[in-house]
C-alpha cells in the first residue's frame, strides 16, 4: 500500500473528537469479565456483548475503530452482518489484534515477550482481504523495584514491535504498537516515567532501524501513574504533566497520534486524566487520543449482565462513557458531566 494510504487511515484513527474502542479480549480475559458478572463465557454470549456495544445507536460519534480478537472478527450479527462489516457501515474501521499474548523471556523469568511473529504475513493478508484496516501488537513492560525491567527485555520488545510493524505496512494495514508498562507495583510516580521514557526511546530507535513508516503507525500507551500499591495518589494535573513531559523527550514529531490505553483505571479516573493530559498537551505534534477497553465498557457490560431485556441501558450508559471520553480527548470534559446520564 502506498505510504499516502497508510498515513490517511492513521490519522482517520485519531480524528479530532474519536477515538477506539479496544474489544479484542482473548478468550482469558473475557471470561474473567464475565465470570465477575456472573455469565457463561460462550461463543453465543460473547457475540451477544459484543452486538450489544457495536450497534449502539449514534456510537460512532465517537469511535474512529474498534480492536477485534480473531473470533469476533469472523462473527456476525443476529441479522447476519459481519462484524468488521457492520462497524465499516457505520464508518468505524475495523482492526485486529494479532499477537499471541505473551511468553517468558529467556534469562528473565520475571519479564515477558509477545509472540506472534511466524505467520504473521499470511495472517495479515487474510485479514487485510476481509477488510482490516489496521492492527494491534501489545508488549508487556514490568516494574519491579530497581531490578525490573532490564534493558534486554525493553530491546527485545521493541525489536518484535517493529519487526511486526514492518511486516503491516508491507501489507497495508496500519500498526499500532502498545508497549503497556503494567500499573502493577509500588513504584513512584517518577520511576514510572524514567522506564516510560527507556521503553518508547527503545521502541522508535528500533522502528527507525527496521525503517518504519513512523507518520503509518500510531503508539498505544499508558499513562505515566504511580503504582496501584504506592501511597500516594497523583493528581490529573501532575500526571498530565509527566506524561508529556516524558513525550516530549522521546517521541518524534512525524508520529500522528497517541491513543492511550486505561490499565486499569476505572472509567472516571481515566476520563479525568485524559482530559488533563489534552487540556495541558495543546500545542504538541501528535494527536492524543484514546484505546480505552475497560474503562469504556466496563459500565455497560455490568448493566447488561447477560440479559436481553437489559440492552437499551446498557447502550445508554455505554454511549454516555463514550460521550465523556471524547469529550476528554478534546478537553472538554468537566465532572458535571458524569451526571448527565
Amino acid at each position: 500500500m502506498e505510504t499516502t494510504k497508510l498515513q490517511n487511515i492513521a490519522q482517520a484513527l485519531v480524528a479530532r473528537s474519536k477515538g477506539i474502542l479496544a474489544a479484542d479480549e482473548s478468550d482469558r480475559t473475557i471470561k474473567k469479565r464475565f465470570d465477575g458478572i456472573g455469565v457463561e463465557s460462550t461463543i453465543d454470549n460473547r457475540r451477544s456483548y459484543r452486538e450489544m456495544l457495536f450497534t449502539t445507536p449514534g456510537i460512532e460519534a465517537f469511535l474512529s475503530g474498534v480492536i477485534l480478537f480473531d473470533e469476533t472478527f469472523r462473527q456476525s450479527s443476529q441479522a447476519g452482518i459481519p462484524f468488521y462489516k457492520l462497524l465499516a457501515d457505520k464508518g468505524i474501521l475495523p482492526g485486529i489484534k494479532v499477537d499471541k499474548g505473551t511468553v517468558p523471556l529467556p534469562d528473565s523469568p520475571d519479564e515477558t515477550i509477545t509472540a506472534g511473529l511466524d505467520g504473521l504475513s499470511e495472517r495479515l493478508a487474510e485479514y487485510y482481504n476481509l477488510g482490516a484496516k489496521f492492527a494491534k501488537w501489545r508488549a508487556v513492560i514490568t516494574i519491579k523495584d530497581d531490578k525490573l525491567p532490564t534493558l534486554a527485555a525493553l530491546e527485545a520488545n521493541a525489536d518484535i514491535m517493529a519487526q511486526y510493524a514492518s511486516f503491516c505496512q508491507g501489507a497495508g494495514v496500519v500498526p499500532i504498537v502498545e508497549p503497556e508498562v503494567l500499573l502493577d507495583g509500588n513504584h513512584s510516580l517518577e520511576r514510572c516515567a524514567a522506564v516510560s521514557e527507556a521503553t518508547l526511546a527503545a521502541l522508535f530507535s528500533k522502528l527507525q532501524e527496521h525503517k518504519v513508516y513512523l507518520p503509518g503507525i500510531l503508539l498505544k500507551t499508558s499513562m505515566v501513574l504511580p503504582g496501584k500499591e504506592f501511597g500516594d495518589k497523583a493528581a490529573p494535573e501532575k500526571i498530565a504533566a509527566a506524561t508529556l513531559s516524558c513525550f516530549r523527550k522521546v517521541i518524534p514529531n512525524d508520529l500522528p497520534g497517541i491513543v492511550f490505553l486505561s490499565g486499569g483505571q476505572g472509567p472516571v479516573e481515566a476520563t479525568a486524566n485524559l482530559q488533563a493530559i489534552n487540556s495541558a498537551g495543546q500545542g504538541v505534534p501528535w494527536q492524543l487520543s484514546y484505546s480505552f477497553a475497560r474503562a469504556l465498557q466496563g459500565e455497560a457490560l455490568e448493566a447488561w449482565k447477560g440479559q436481553a431485556a437489559n440492552l437499551p441501558r446498557a447502550q445508554k450508559i455505554f454511549y454516555h462513557r463514550a460521550q465523556c471520553v471524547s469529550a476528554a480527548r478534546d478537553g472538554q470534559y468537566s465532572p458535571a458531566m458524569e451526571n448527565s446520564l
